[in-house]
């Protein structure tokens, strides 16, 4: 059995998958961090889902944010979020897995799903607020 070794270089995707989320972009809302806090500010109001792995989710998350990995998402999101109208935004890694998730919950029905582009790379590069372990949610 081949062992990989965890790298602490930037991931490099493939380009299958790269096409797979191009190809879900153009069906898919995006914000830009900007845009997702400034309709914040105003008052607009998303339950916010984190869609990394558990062990992503352990080691930090973005305050208010809900754990629903794209591995479980479209099977548990019908319990946690039944209103398929409920305003979502939807963030993982650096904005590709949740593309993925928001196309499929948009197949299921929900209206109104929007991927955080640039995820918790671009937040935590920014120097936003996160939750780490330890601290409550």
């Amino acid at each position: 059995m081949t062992m990989i070794e965890p790298t602490a270089a930037p991931h490099v995707h493939s380009p299958g998958f790269l096409a797979l989320v191009e190809e879900a972009r153009a069906r898919v809302k995006q914000f830009s961090i900007e845009e997702f806090i400034t309709r914040l500010q105003a008052g607009e109001r998303f339950v916010l889902v984190d869609t990394r792995e558990e062990s992503e989710w352990a080691a930090g998350h973005l305050p208010s944010a809900h754990h629903l990995s794209k591995g479980t998402i479209e099977r548990d999101i019908e319990n946690a979020i039944p209103d398929k109208a409920t305003p979502i935004v939807t963030y993982c890694g650096g904005g590709f897995r949740s593309v993925l998730v928001n196309d499929n919950l948009q197949k299921m029905g929900y209206t109104n799903v929007v991927s955080l582009d640039g995820g918790w790379r671009g937040w935590t590069e920014r120097g936003l607020p996160v939750v780490t372990p330890g601290e409550g949610a």
